[in-house]
């Protein structure tokens, strides 16, 4: 009864609206960014920006996306939105920080299946190639979308968190 009790309560808190996000981009994915932020705001999120704060070409994907990373896994913010010009390089270095589970996505059921089954948290795209009003969709997807919580996908995660946990 008590594991009931226990999943139920976890159900709840899943369920709960998304309201606090970060987003971090470098100089590919820094108009994208700004766009963004002005609609997310516009539909009453509180966004942190983890930076670029301006728009340098030599800028490196890493310096923002890894502080976004670790606020998304330390539970500063909700969920996060990395951005560079393909979203291959912020996928790959969100990745690397220990509790974050962050994917490249580019449709529609990707930006919610991503989250119901795999409990992701930071989704990433590309500001060279995903437009404005795609962009906006996948992330409003990406937020309103919560964990399912099943037993099968709790089983996943459990297998991806001993990976985390090997040595290397």
């Amino acid at each position: 009864m008590e594991s009931k009790q226990k999943i139920r309560n976890e159900t709840a808190e899943s369920q709960r609206e998304i309201k606090h996000i970060g987003i971090a981009a470098d100089h590919g994915g820094f108009d994208l960014k700004i766009m963004l932020i002005t609609a997310l705001k516009v539909a009453g999120y509180e966004v942190e920006d983890f930076g670029a704060s301006e728009h340098v070409l030599d800028d490196d994907y890493p310096d923002f996306v890894i502080p976004l990373a670790r606020a998304v896994a330390h539970g500063e913010v909700e969920r996060g939105v990395a951005i560079c010009g393909s979203g291959v390089g912020a996928c790959v270095a969100a990745n690397k920080v220990l509790g974050v589970r962050a994917a490249l996505i580019t449709d529609y059921f990707s930006a919610h299946q991503g989250v119901e089954d795999d409990d992701m948290n930071i989704l990433c795209l590309g500001g060279q190639v995903t437009g404005f009003a795609l962009s906006l969709d996948l992330v409003r997807t990406f937020l309103n979308a919560h964990f399912k919580g099943d037993e099968r996908f709790r089983r996943r995660l459990k297998k991806v968190a001993l990976l985390e946990k090997e040595k290397k």
